[in-house]
């Protein structure tokens, strides 16, 4: 088994354009909750086993590379499967007194804090990370029927470059199965564990 224990690049970047060209990656398929640890033993898309063994809090990202053999012509990268980001948009409260304003941002935190949602405040927006379907999470929102409030629901990489790395914990780490959220069902990991 293979022991990496650094980020060497990603392939996203510009300066690893040219380095891709007519070169191998094999991938290693990491869920959400698994990215945000530091030390795991995973499966690749060939049936390869590696150990990954980061320095604490560091923060993959899709398309890091772990692994470059420029002699093979191969690369060793991260894809991540980010799970969807529900965004409150609370811009419309901008030109509203505070006895409003304080009014919605409590009764909003009520209808989170009671689903045991994590959220990140970012600005006028909230990022909350999909934890049961779309359709209860829009149910929820309806329910509730907060003024000012407009959610959509957008895709987790497209969230990622808002936030810092500890808000990225918080938003995709929290909703993990070990986390103390309230599930009704069990997720499965049969290809990777902790080391």
């Amino acid at each position: 088994m293979k022991i990496c224990t650094a980020i060497i690049g990603n392939l996203h970047s510009s300066e690893w354009a040219g380095r891709l060209r007519n070169t191998d990656i094999e991938y290693l398929d990491l869920d959400q909750w698994t990215a945000q640890k530091s030390r795991f033993v995973v499966r690749s898309d060939r049936d390869n086993e590696y150990a990954v063994a980061l320095q604490r809090h560091t923060q993959l990202l899709d398309g890091d590379i772990i692994e470059y053999l420029p002699e093979q012509r191969r690369i060793v990268a991260i894809r991540l499967k980010l799970n969807d980001v529900m965004v409150i948009d609370l811009g419309e409260l901008a030109g509203r007194d505070v006895d409003t304003i304080i009014h919605i941002a409590v009764e909003l935190g009520h209808a989170i804090g009671n689903q045991h949602w994590p959220a990140v405040v970012k600005g006028t927006r909230v990022f909350v990370p999909l934890t049961v379907d779309k359709k209860v999470m829009e149910s929820v929102m309806r329910t509730h029927h907060i003024e000012c409030a407009t959610c959509s629901f957008q895709p987790g990489s497209d969230v990622i470059p808002y936030l810092a790395p500890h808000e990225i914990r918080r938003l995709f780490g929290a909703a993990g199965p070990d986390a103390e959220v309230h599930h009704h069902h069990h997720h499965a990991h049969p290809h990777v564990h902790e080391v």
